[in-house]
């Protein structure tokens, strides 16, 4: 028998062994647009995925603006989860880009994760081909991401994919305070 995990269902526990049985084959998983009801389980798997990033305290996100997000009228991106046996196994959040070399969209792959105890199994394998799927139904140019130089076992992952890394390119980032100071420090004639 398994080791026992904590269940995200009241105080009961299940068997790690359920989870491995669950997981024999691709098939078993089932990976569906998120409902709005599933929102705090998203939230709970992206707090844990910030967690093996060691980036927990970036995590600002809410039930509130995620229904927003991905549900409310000016939705900005969606996501998929995937389940194994009922259980939240891992999830995709995407959204689309524009190339202006290309002359028209792309599509971005915020977020890829897959629960420690479903890996290995073909999920995040799944997951991503559901997102490339969307982004060729859209006629998308592009596809991209982007994982922690650290984390071996992604890198090695998206490079059996086919996936190349842009090493010629650095990735810049202004947060919302630097974003709203650069917007009043800015004078446009209109």
């Amino acid at each position: 028998m398994g080791r026992a995990l904590p269940s995200n269902r009241g105080s009961g526990f299940r068997v790690e062994q359920d989870a491995v049985r669950c997981v024999k084959s691709v098939m078993d998983f089932q990976i569906k647009p998120l409902a709005r009801r599933e929102v705090p389980v998203l939230l709970k798997l992206i707090r844990e995925l910030a967690r093996f990033e060691r980036l927990e305290q970036e995590v600002q996100a809410s039930v509130r603006s995620l229904n927003s997000s991905l549900f409310g009228r000016n939705r900005v991106a969606g996501a998929l989860l995937g389940r194994c046996g009922g259980e939240p196994a891992g999830y995709a959040i995407y959204f689309f880009t524009f190339s202006s070399f290309l002359g028209r969209r792309g599509l971005w792959l915020d977020d890829l994760y897959v629960r420690p105890e479903f890996r290995g199994h073909g999920l995040g394998r799944a997951l991503l081909g559901r997102v490339a799927q969307i982004g060729a139904q859209h006629r998308c140019g592009r596809f991209e991401w982007t994982a922690l130089d650290w984390n071996r076992k992604a890198l090695e992952f998206y490079d059996r994919l086919g996936a190349a890394v842009m090493d010629q390119w650095v990735l810049l980032r202004m947060n919302s305070d630097g974003l709203r100071h650069l917007a009043t420090k800015t004078r446009v004639l209109l």
